[in-house]
């Protein structure tokens, strides 16, 4: 494991303070890669090479973002997502050296925010954990300043105040990026949504290449709050169905 340019205090990032990136990957000359790329941006970044280690380091460091790869020694990035997560949340970019959506949504489902299949460019990752940081602001803004009322579509109930989701009553848990997938198109409830739409408005991504993050995280969404709320417009994007008036 590699530490750079900051000391162990224990505490996440402050406002105008530089980020925190973990990035946990065993493979030398990715994880060289990505570092020095994320330090170029600006970002201090802390590296760990196995599961153990990456744990260990995400509750010394508080780190602000993750770039943790599916595939590690000790125990593998889902594992190490779910334990940090139970820890504190923290937003995760995830790795996978397989174009499998099995993996993609798993990760998806235990506490991952976006994911990138490998290879990837590192102009494409830089650009993703700016987003993911972004999102997490616009997220802390939010609860400072909230919307008053709460959104109901049938069963469906949306509090923004709270960033909760409730379907029938009971609170479904939706990670940052699933809710504000959600409140994209609850905006405009029954309109056809684009992936590019979305990708842009959700992700602050503009690039066509990411559109199957979309598909991925609906897949997720619908797992969660119901399969029958999201229609699927073949060649076009989504809608979020609403009961009729």
């Amino acid at each position: 494991m590699e530490q750079t340019h900051t000391s162990h205090n224990g505490l996440a990032a402050t406002p105008g303070a530089q980020r925190r990136v973990l990035v946990v990957e065993d493979d030398a000359t990715i994880v060289d890669a990505i570092a020095a790329r994320l330090r170029a941006e600006g970002f201090q970044v802390q590296t760990a090479a196995d599961g153990p280690a990456a744990v260990d380091a995400a509750e010394a460091w508080q780190p602000d973002l993750m770039v943790l790869d599916i595939m590690l020694p000790g125990f593998d990035g889902l594992e190490v997502c779910r334990r940090v997560q139970a820890q504190r949340p923290v937003p995760v970019l995830m790795l996978t050296a397989r174009d499998d959506e099995t993996d993609m949504l798993v990760g998806l489902g235990v506490g991952a925010d976006d994911y990138m299949t490998k290879p990837f460019s590192m102009r494409e990752l830089a650009a993703r954990v700016h987003v993911l940081l972004r999102r997490v602001e616009r997220a802390t803004l939010a609860a400072s300043t909230p919307r008053s009322g709460i959104l109901r579509l049938g069963e469906l109930e949306i509090d923004h105040a709270q960033r909760r989701v409730r379907v029938r009553g009971d609170d479904v848990h939706l990670t940052p990026t699933e809710f504000d997938l959600l409140v994209c198109l609850a905006n405009t409830p029954r309109a056809v949504l684009s992936r590019e739409q979305l990708l842009a408005e959700v992700w602050d991504w503009a690039d066509a290449s990411g559109t199957r993050t979309v598909d991925s995280h609906i897949k997720a969404l619908r797992r969660k709050i119901g399969a029958e709320r999201i229609r699927t417009v073949h060649g076009v994007g989504y809608a979020l169905e609403t009961p009729p008036a």
